[in-house]
């Protein structure tokens, strides 16, 4: 093939599949690489140059630029020293290259070159479309279902063809070919063939969408949707948020007679959804989120990032839900741990924390209940705030005189250096491999040791169970920290 019959080729693959000049023109250079590589037995770097005003090609044979002392491969690597005798200009990882003997492109191993380049445009085509389709800023997609298999189906949306996992299906929606449906675009796989746009039907992102479609003051940058959680098909609920105080986020949301909300419900297989109002303030938030269920009060741990919420007995079952849905979906909307409990229940938990406190006060400070109550009272919690908190802050108390502060004080530092000298002695007596273990740290051993857990044989062979009571890990860390300690377990077996 002449350079002029391969420039109209060019011009007319190119034209035919709607893709750009250089597209093609990769895709043969690629093939005649594959060509020229047949020639060796070994893997071989080579790198054809089609030029683009006459259509003549050159091949070349390049070898990668290594460090001294770092070759790995001789077929494709060449050393910096070596490589500066023919370039003294040349830098690491740039290439050396050694022009190659023209071959007749007519000759090429026929099929399988024009495989390659069928297929280069083949990708080329198709993340065309996906980049069309992404430039429109659109993650929503809109389209009809071509196929549905035992994977989820295929979606089709004018040239695209995108995959909605059967993971990423509404739970007993019944999706049939033809159907119309939406869906997000939850991933982009640009690797492989097939279709390359991922769907969800389920993602808490799809019904936020949906509210923008159905919602225009969301477009207008009046409404905000902040947040949604979601059980797919059953329940969802959404944190929205008014930029204008002329507007009621909650009635714009619902819509006239509830119009737009059901369009959402519609779209979701008759998923239920709860409209929230979203605040800057974390336990109104939780208050709003638990709704139809009244809050009688709240208790915030910041540092646990857990809310104590009391409802009373007849608010119990209502805040909880259906198989504890309402109180999951409050927790995953508002990013926070939520303990629902009665006002017995939550009076018990504060009693029981008050004695644990009182407990300690009155055996490190070694002062009686009535002190430890007063200290409790005043917001005490731990001897570190007793020791060093500001002097002046602690005269403050009425029951205390300055020369009580300043035992009380003293009394609480010496009880912590003495904590502090012996957690150092129980660490000395762990071993190293379990201090080292990824995911230990200087707390947790602690707690091992305390429990005479002081080897990484120890801990890997406690059950999950234990460790939880010992050390009040999370069931998912527990999970992980004994798989890691059992490791080396493993590695012996297969090297045995």
């Amino acid at each position: 093939m002449q350079g002029r019959e391969l420039l109209l080729m060019v011009d007319a693959l190119a034209r035919e599949k709607n893709v750009p000049r250089d597209v093609v023109f990769a895709a043969l250079e690629s093939a005649l690489a594959s060509a020229m590589k047949k020639r060796y037995k070994d893997e071989v770097d080579i790198r054809v140059a089609i030029s683009r005003e006459d259509g003549s090609y050159r091949g070349f044979r390049r070898w990668q630029v290594v460090p001294d002392g770092e070759l790995d491969d001789h077929d494709l690597q060449i050393i910096l020293s070596e490589a500066r005798k023919q370039d003294p200009d040349i830098q690491l990882e740039e290439f050396i290259e050694e022009e190659l003997e023209e071959i007749e492109f007519g000759r090429i191993g026929a099929q399988a070159a024009k495989q390659v380049i069928l297929q280069k445009i083949r990708d080329a085509e198709r993340e065309q479309i996906i980049n069309d389709f992404l430039s429109r800023g659109d993650s929503l997609l809109s389209g009809t279902i071509k196929r549905v298999d035992r994977e989820g189906a295929i979606i089709e949306s004018g040239r695209i063809e995108a995959r909605l996992p059967r993971d990423q299906m509404i739970p007993k929606e019944n999706l049939r070919n033809g159907d119309r449906v939406r869906a997000w675009v939850s991933r982009i796989n640009r690797e492989g063939r097939g279709p390359q746009l991922f769907l969800s039907r389920t993602a808490p992102e799809f019904i936020m969408k949906l509210f923008e479609l159905e919602v225009p003051e969301i477009e207008q940058g009046l409404l905000q949707i902040r947040a949604a959680a979601r059980d797919p098909g059953v329940r969802a609920k959404i944190a929205v948020h008014a930029t204008d105080s002329r507007v009621d986020p909650i009635g714009t949301c619902v819509g006239v007679r509830g119009s737009r909300v059901q369009a959402v419900t519609q779209e979701l297989a008759g998923e239920r959804v709860d409209i929230v109002l979203w605040s800057e303030d974390p336990a109104q938030f939780v208050i709003g989120a638990l709704a139809p269920a009244n809050v009688s009060s709240i208790l915030v741990d910041e540092e646990r990032h857990v809310m104590d919420v009391v409802v009373d007995e007849d608010n119990l079952a209502l805040a909880i839900g259906t198989g504890g849905r309402n109180v999951r979906l409050a927790s995953e909307l508002t990013g926070w741990q939520i303990n629902l409990m009665s006002a017995e229940e939550s009076e018990k938990k504060q009693e029981d924390e008050r004695a644990a406190i009182r407990g300690v006060f009155m055996e490190r400070l070694d002062v009686d209940a009535e002190v430890a109550d007063i200290l409790i009272d005043e917001g005490f919690t731990s001897l570190e705030e007793i020791a060093y908190v500001p002097l002046n802050e602690m005269l403050e108390i009425e029951a205390f005189d300055e020369d009580t502060v300043n035992e009380l004080r003293e009394r609480a530092r010496n009880a912590l250096l003495t904590q502090a000298i012996a957690t150092e002695e129980k660490l000395n007596e762990t071993a190293d491999d379990l201090l080292s273990l990824e995911g230990m740290d200087r707390e947790l051993a602690v707690k091992l040791a305390e429990a005479n857990v002081r080897t990484r044989d120890d801990l890997a062979e406690l059950a999950v169970d234990e460790l939880i009571e010992i050390t009040e890990l999370d069931e998912e860390r527990a999970k992980a920290l004994i798989l890691k300690a059992r490791e080396h377990w493993f590695v012996e077996e297969g090297g045995a």
